[in-house]
């Protein structure tokens, strides 16, 4: 796969994982809008979803355009393709310096506070002061939620469409993904070539994942009992170009991994427990659930909303399920540039930024 990045940093020190596993290099992609200023405390991260990448714009566009919430004229924006994808960072199909060779299966687990962790060596890199605001919808959201507790930079937080840790329900579903990937003869144990990779398994985890990414209602009304000329009914028509879509631009060993990782999010663990953890998040967390989400139904963000000290709950209604937060962008950019104006004066969405 091709970085889809304006940059990336080198980070030749090592990286140790939160399993213990050591990496001696950790390659990040990054890539950004506006400019940093002086005081290096205009900016804005936003962390991308599971199949995602570093150019927000692309999948994130109703945020940057017209009167999104946005303003590239005061703010600089930064978005990292998280480690173990596919997009620049270094991941499953990276070659490991030390031994010449790809890391295949030996690549390890990274933990969404690994992930947090990662993108803080490129704000430290660049000598970031204050993050402004971090926003993520899905992994994005559980990434954002973590960098809310783990970086005192960070004076705002806001998680779309995430819960504070992975129930049985996510992990459920995304292991039945993995075992569709894994039942793909040329899977190899993760082991395979990558121009000859599973790319039937990675096809049917991702036709599984749009069932969830959606909404009843909407397969209902988009397709009904219609079938195409040969009989194939039109949701199982969508259902295939979807999984083949995904399978010609994602690697399947990354899909498990960073499956992986979500399973592994639980803002609680180690840290006390759930509610222990989010007592100690300071900054503002705005929680915003989506009606119609079957992977993460809005109990989940309540729950979480509620139990943050300055936690405020919004709810995005849209009969488009999980995706709506990449669907609705209207929507989204009302309920954001509410709750911003709420924010302290000090914040950069109440004054104008000298850049």
């Amino acid at each position: 796969m091709q970085p889809i990045a304006d940059s990336v940093y080198n980070h030749l020190l090592g990286f140790l994982t939160e399993s213990g596993r050591r990496l001696p290099q950790l390659d990040i992609a990054w890539k950004s809008w506006g400019k940093l200023n002086p005081r290096r405390d205009n900016v804005i991260v936003i962390c991308h979803a599971l199949t995602g990448h570093a150019d927000a714009e692309e999948w994130f566009s109703g945020l940057f355009k017209g009167d999104g919430i946005i303003n590239l004229k005061e703010h600089f924006v930064i978005c990292m393709n998280v480690p173990g994808s596919c997009y620049g960072s270094t991941g499953p199909q990276s070659v490991n310096p030390e031994t010449g060779t790809r890391y295949g299966a030996d690549f390890p687990v990274f933990s969404i506070r690994d992930m947090v962790r990662a993108q803080q060596l490129v704000l430290d890199h660049m000598g970031v002061k204050e993050i402004q605001l971090v926003v993520g919808g899905s992994m994005g959201g559980m990434q954002a939620l973590e960098f809310a507790y783990m970086d005192g930079r960070v004076k705002a937080a806001a998680v779309v469409a995430a819960p504070g840790r992975h129930e049985a329900w996510a992990v459920g579903i995304s292991e039945a993904q993995r075992l569709a990937i894994r039942a793909d003869a040329r899977w190899q144990n993760g082991n395979y070539e990558p121009q000859n990779g599973p790319v039937d398994g990675i096809a049917a985890a991702r036709a599984m994942a749009m069932i969830t990414y959606r909404a009843h209602a909407q397969y209902v009304d988009r397709f009904g009992r219609e079938q195409r000329e040969d009989g194939l009914p039109q949701v199982a028509s969508y259902l295939r170009y979807q999984g083949e879509k995904l399978a010609s631009r994602f690697d399947a060993l990354t899909y498990v991994r960073l499956t992986e990782a979500m399973d592994s999010h639980d803002i609680g663990r180690s840290r006390g427990g759930f509610d222990q953890a989010l007592k100690s998040i300071r900054p503002p967390v705005l929680v915003v659930g989506i009606d119609s989400d079957l992977l993460y139904p809005p109990v989940e963000q309540q729950k979480l909303a509620g139990a943050l000290p300055r936690g405020s709950y919004r709810e995005l209604r849209t009969p488009y399920g999980h995706d709506g937060f990449l669907i609705e962008f209207e929507k989204l950019n009302d309920i954001l540039k509410s709750w911003t104006s709420e924010l302290p004066s000090s914040s950069i969405f109440s004054k104008r930024i000298a850049v």
